[in-house]
């Protein structure tokens, strides 16, 4: 805890410090420990940046480099007060001029425009580059890489923390090359006070040696030449270290470990180049006038090295097995062709790369799926077989459920599916958005950013068949619900409630009853995950009657909250009511039969009801509200079935299913008897 608070506090008075630094004169002693630790703090900061994974494990760099910065401007307005008053900076400087200078000022100051040409003309300028074309390339790419997050979400391959972490990330590495961006021009705005303090130095310095101290021209020019160029030095030293840190920080592509580590294996990965060079090194000794030893020794150590690298492991050749294999008549062989398989993917032959162990995710989506659905709906899906079908044409797909198209795509290779307005000036062909019908265009995946630009919503090809996929899944759950899929999950309650199975099966109803009540639910979209309260309610209504819509009223009487939450919207509930009048001539009209309780109505009152529900919801969607029909409990089977085989727009709940809900209910319309009548 204190080496925390201590840390916490250090950047703080840092850098009040370095305020203070600018303002108040530093002994000599002082002023030297303090170079020793800037030249040290950047040579430490190159070093991080040079062995972190990834850029954002150094997130702090742009902030680190202002204030090294400012650290680095007040050592030189420190040192340059200690030159003009007293004719002394310190020792380091001292050493630094003396070394550099070595008793010709010209050279001194070659050396030192030099030292500053390298650094804002080559590091800094191509740093600044390199930082300004990131941020606008990682902000362009934003959308783009958060529709991947939402894409991963929906298909289930990842969970709501995950894409959490994986926004904060994006936004992230926005915030990051931004503030490069900008922290950029920090050093090269440094390197050029540098320059103009130098100056100042020099001439202030002839100046205060001549007239305040008596010097001849050639003695001062000689002192306090030392003094600025050391000065200089001190300086350029570590903000040449950051510049380069600044590019090596910019610069950083997608590896995965340390910059040394990558240059070693990227490298050294070929021994025919390798080889090359150091052929052509040797091939220089014979050139006329040119030096024999150092080409020597340069082209026998890179073919040392090439020798004694290890050569790539090649390919495991995957050989074919001499195994028996059934006759193609075997009564087991033509079994196995004649399986429907429950659930399949067809792909075309041009679509297989989807499927690729190298680079396709397609089937890990695909796994992803049955967990979200199981979550979402409370069946398992079954295994979807994925397989290529010559059949289909090229860039094209289908979903089949027991051998049955229920559903096709298209899925061009090499595009993605950009959905919006104003794609004319991009290449590609017209497509369909699948599930919810919109209209798009194929553009070539090299271009999603120009797509995602042009404000169009940019999805890529495995994204549309997983989303495909997952709503034909929720349209056809109950035909995926297989006897066996319902005894798995009776096991599954037995053993956290044994009680409520055992009274419930084989006593009162039995597998195939339970199978045709759990696919009345998923016909009309009601989860059954919670199916213990499920199997309760169907012990209670079998002891009075096994009427298959008696049983299946009762478990939706049991979801009543969590049915009515689907539809909330806002602490809201829509509605549609019929008509007192109307609701008791319906009641009145109900007939028992085989099927199930049917509304003995003529034809013409039958369609003016269906025509006004339809009204009323359309006229609240356009408000964009989605209502559902709220009627009683003995009437909502019935009257569903009449509206879903006028429409199928209308969700028709019980007004003991709407009791339940939290929600607060607000009545969108209602229809009446005499607009039915009239009709």
């Amino acid at each position: 805890m204190k080496n925390r608070s201590l840390g916490k506090l250090a950047v703080p008075v840092g850098v009040i410090g370095i305020i203070v630094m600018m303002v108040v004169p530093l002994p000599t002693l002082l002023l030297d420990m303090l170079i020793a630790l800037n030249i040290t703090g950047a040579l430490l900061i190159l070093l991080v940046s040079m062995f972190v994974q990834k850029p954002l494990d150094f997130s702090v760099f742009p902030a680190l480099l202002l204030v090294m910065t400012l650290f680095r401007l007040a050592l030189n307005i420190s040192a340059t007060r200690l030159v003009l008053r007293d004719g002394d900076a310190g020792k380091v400087i001292h050493a630094f001029g003396s070394f550099v200078v070595g008793g010709n000022l010209i050279i001194g100051l070659v050396i030192f425009l030099i030292l500053i040409i390298v650094q804002i003309v080559v590091v800094t300028k191509g740093a600044e580059r390199v930082a300004e074309v990131g941020a606008r390339f990682t902000l362009d790419a934003m959308p783009g890489k958060q529709m991947a997050i939402d894409a991963d979400l929906n298909a289930g391959l990842i969970d709501e923390e995950e894409a959490k972490k994986r926004r904060a990330d994006v936004a992230a590495e926005a915030d990051f090359y931004g503030a490069m961006d900008g922290g950029s021009k920090f050093v090269k705005g440094d390197a050029i006070a540098a320059i103009i303090i130098t100056v100042i130095n020099l001439v202030g310095g002839f100046g205060v040696g001549m007239l305040q101290q008596g010097m001849s021209p050639g003695d001062a020019m000689n002192h306090y030449s030392l003094l600025s160029v050391g000065d200089g030095l001190v300086s350029q030293i570590p903000a040449l270290l950051l510049s380069v840190a600044t590019g090596l920080i910019t610069t950083r592509s997608a590896t995965s470990g340390d910059m040394g580590s990558s240059v070693t294996q990227q490298l050294g990965q070929n021994k025919l180049a390798l080889r090359i060079a150091g052929g052509a090194a040797l091939g220089l000794c014979v050139v006329p006038g040119l030096p024999k030893i150092p080409f020597l020794v340069v082209g026998a150590v890179a073919l040392i090295v090439a020798q004694r690298m290890k050569d790539p492991e090649p390919e495991p050749d995957v050989a074919m097995a001499e195994v028996d294999m059934p006759a193609p008549d075997s009564p087991d062989q033509l079994m196995g062709e004649m399986r429907v398989d429950p659930l399949e993917l067809a792909l075309s032959p041009d679509l297989v790369d989807l499927v690729d162990a190298d680079g396709g995710d397609l089937l890990d989506r695909v796994r992803a799926l049955r967990r979200k659905m199981a979550l979402e709906l409370g069946i398992v899906m079954p295994p979807v077989r994925t397989r290529d079908d010559l059949d289909l044409p090229l860039s094209s797909y289908a979903i089949r459920i027991s051998g049955v198209d229920a559903g096709s795509g298209q899925a061009p290779p090499g595009t993605v599916l950009a959905i919006g307005d104003g794609l004319q000036a991009l290449p590609g062909r017209a497509g369909v958005e699948p599930v919810f019908g919109l209209a798009g265009k194929w553009v070539p995946a090299e271009m999603h950013y120009q797509a995602e630009l042009s404000g169009a919503t940019v999805v890529d090809r495995a994204s549309v068949i997983i989303t495909h996929l997952a709503e034909v899944v929720r349209g056809n759950a109950s035909r995926l619900l297989g006897r066996e899929d319902v005894r798995a999950l009776t096991e599954m309650v037995k053993r956290t409630h044994p009680v409520v199975v055992e009274e419930l099966t084989p006593s009162l109803l039995s597998l195939g009853q339970i199978q045709r009540v759990l696919q009345a639910l998923l016909d009309e979209g009601v989860p059954i995950r919670d199916l213990v309260r499920i199997f309760e309610a169907l012990s209670l209504r079998a002891k009075l009657s096994a009427d298959h819509d008696g049983l299946v009223e009762a478990a939706r009487a049991a979801l009543g909250p969590a049915i009515a939450a689907q539809y909330a919207s806002g602490g809201r509930l829509a509605v549609v009511t019929l008509e007192p009048m109307l609701e008791q001539g319906l009641l009145e009209s109900l007939r028992p039969s085989d099927s199930g309780v049917f509304m003995a109505i003529d034809g013409m009152r039958a369609e003016a009801v269906v025509s006004e529900a339809n009204r009323l919801v359309e006229a609240a969607e356009q408000q964009g509200i989605t209502p559902v029909m709220a009627c009683s409990p003995q009437l909502r089977l019935p009257l569903m079935r009449l509206l879903r085989a006028g429409s199928g727009r209308v969700q028709v709940l019980s007004y003991t299913e709407i009791s339940g809900s939290t929600a607060q209910i607000e009545t969108m319309g209602v229809v009446n008897g005499a607009y039915a009548g009239a009709a």
